[in-house]
């Protein structure tokens, strides 16, 4: 039988195990941190992310944690709308809603689908060499026992790179300088109480800086903001929500008083990186990147997690199809699969990312203008700028 190991527990790592379980392969998975997902954040999942997560069995648990209807879309900083759809628009054009859930809950989904034993939190796994068609995948292993560390050594038919956005696995197999940059804005993440009704979902942009909401389930809302800052910065006394009321208290309603609903312990704060040039590849030897490790982005078209699943579930099914020789060509023609499309999420992302960024009275006003526009050529407008993304479908898998 197969084996993959798999760096990192994160929702692409998290998923990709189950995938290779899901076709028969053993995984272990090594999460250098003490638990999953500790601190809780929202996440936006796509029709896109639901269909490859419906081949694992996960997209029907994920649909019914749904809390995203009625109407939403783009606004200003005042609250005046630059554009609006119903998010039943969405559903109807793609065959599925947009789902916005905690970040936790979807980990926990992914999780119980690992076999008993594959999970190794505390532990460290760094790759020591990615092998090639007749030698396997080596990695190194550290654990945290609790009372010392424990080190080792470990082979694989697939080593798999879910090690996040600055990850060590890229700059092993892909030496040089990080291809990652600094965008130079900050973001921030947390989740409040919110009843039900008291907001309409909704993105605002102001000049240089947005500010997001979006409802979850049990009357909770999924709160997010970006704005410039220096690399690195965090908020004198280390209070991030009080540098959030000094950037958008004065925002429309109800931003300001659902901000003062947060808990300022659980407001998550993370600089926004992107990657100018892609990489050559995916892969090398029996060693495999996926989300933000292969293709970092910035989270304006909210596709960072889908695109790992995306990722995760393509990198099975060629991982799956390969003879044990044949490794190394599976990988090929999984950065085959993969590179084109995510290159170009990465970018459309950024795009979007830039016009927020925008500071001038004179770009944002024709920036707003060319938004609003959009939105009175028909409700479909926005969504339709979608398609490329809400349209895809994960391969078929061999009978």
């Amino acid at each position: 039988m197969a084996h993959a190991i798999v760096i990192g527990g994160g929702i692409g790592g998290l998923t990709a195990a189950a995938a290779l379980h899901a076709h028969g392969w053993t995984v272990t998975l090594h999460e250098r941190a003490a638990s999953l997902e500790p601190v809780g954040s929202g996440l936006a999942i796509g029709p896109n992310a639901l269909r490859a997560l419906d081949t694992i069995g996960a997209g029907d648990p994920v649909r019914a944690l749904n809390a995203f209807q009625g109407e939403g879309g783009v606004r200003r900083a005042d609250g005046r709308w630059l554009s609006r759809t119903s998010i039943q628009t969405a559903a109807d054009r793609y065959g599925d809603p947009l789902v916005v859930t905690l970040r936790a809950a979807l980990v926990d989904l992914l999780a119980a689908r690992l076999p008993d034993g594959a999970l190794h939190l505390n532990s460290t796994a760094t790759l020591a060499s990615p092998g090639d068609a007749t030698a396997p995948a080596t990695v190194t292993t550290s654990t945290d026992t609790g009372t010392g560390t424990v080190t080792g050594e470990e082979t694989a038919d697939l080593v798999v790179a879910a090690d996040g956005i600055h990850s060590p696995t890229r700059a092993a197999l892909f030496p040089g300088r990080s291809p990652i940059r600094y965008t130079g804005l900050t973001a921030w993440r947390a989740v409040t109480r919110a009843p039900a009704g008291s907001f309409t979902p909704a993105e605002a942009w102001g000049r240089g800086t947005v500010f997001g909401i979006n409802p979850l389930t049990g009357d909770r809302a999924y709160l997010y903001a970006t704005a410039p800052a220096p690399e690195g910065a965090r908020a004198p006394g280390g209070d991030e929500r009080a540098e959030l009321l000094r950037l958008f208290g004065d925002w429309y309603d109800p931003v300001p008083a659902l901000l003062k609903t947060v808990d300022p312990d659980a407001v998550l704060r993370n600089d926004v990186y992107h990657m100018p040039r892609p990489l050559p590849a995916f892969h090398r030897g029996r060693a495999a990147l996926l989300g933000d490790a292969a293709h970092p982005m910035t989270p304006n078209l909210g596709q960072g997690a889908c695109q790992a699943v995306e990722d995760a579930v393509v990198l099975a099914h060629h991982a799956t199809r390969a003879a044990t020789g044949g490794m190394p060509a599976a990988l090929a023609a999984y950065t085959a699969a993969r590179r084109r499309r995510t290159t170009e999420v990465m970018r459309r992302s950024h795009r979007i990312c830039r016009m927020t960024a925008l500071t001038g009275a004179v770009p944002v006003a024709a920036r707003d203008a060319a938004v609003r526009l959009a939105g009175l050529l028909g409700p479909t407008a926005l969504v339709r700028q979608a398609d490329m993304i809400f349209q895809w479908r994960p391969p078929a898998d061999p009978a």
